[in-house]
């Protein structure tokens, strides 16, 4: 990840939730975005084939209350730190048996932006004392987007 981009995710953390996140941790967000969009994409392919389409549409996301309020504060944050051109090249497109739409893939980093935000705040959530999230912090804090993702 190039240095410019490495600086704006460290004052993407510390804006969203006072987080301070080194390279480490940015390649632990990097496979967690990555994990999440897979895990959102499987989901919405399920339902794009439930109704007999062969395209993934927005719609076919499982984008929750809670991600979309998260969503909403990225673009809050992002106005300032402009993390959404360097998100849209961190989430990798995995293999699917469908096509993701050009409205989906166009969506992807901003509900990618919005995972971030609630990433962070999950960490202040799961250890309210969390400065530097460690690797214990990192597997309780993904452990619950498992299990709600």
């Amino acid at each position: 990840m190039v240095l410019m981009a490495v600086s704006r995710f460290k004052r993407f953390f510390r804006s969203a939730a006072g987080v301070d996140v080194d390279k480490d941790d940015l390649r632990r967000y990097s496979d967690f975005v990555n994990d999440k969009v897979y895990d959102l994409l499987v989901i919405g392919q399920a339902h794009a084939k439930a109704n007999r389409r062969d395209i993934i549409e927005p719609w076919d996301l499982p984008v929750t209350k809670g991600l979309q309020e998260s969503i909403h504060r990225f673009r809050r944050l992002d106005e300032d730190i402009e993390l959404k051109p360097i998100l849209e090249q961190l989430a990798r497109l995995p293999p699917l048996d469908l096509s993701i739409g050009e409205e989906t893939v166009g969506r992807l980093p901003e509900i990618v932006g919005g995972l971030s935000v609630a990433l962070a705040q999950a960490f202040k959530i799961v250890d309210p004392e969390v400065k530097n999230p460690a690797t214990e912090q990192w597997e309780r804090t993904t452990s619950v987007f498992d299990l709600l993702l």
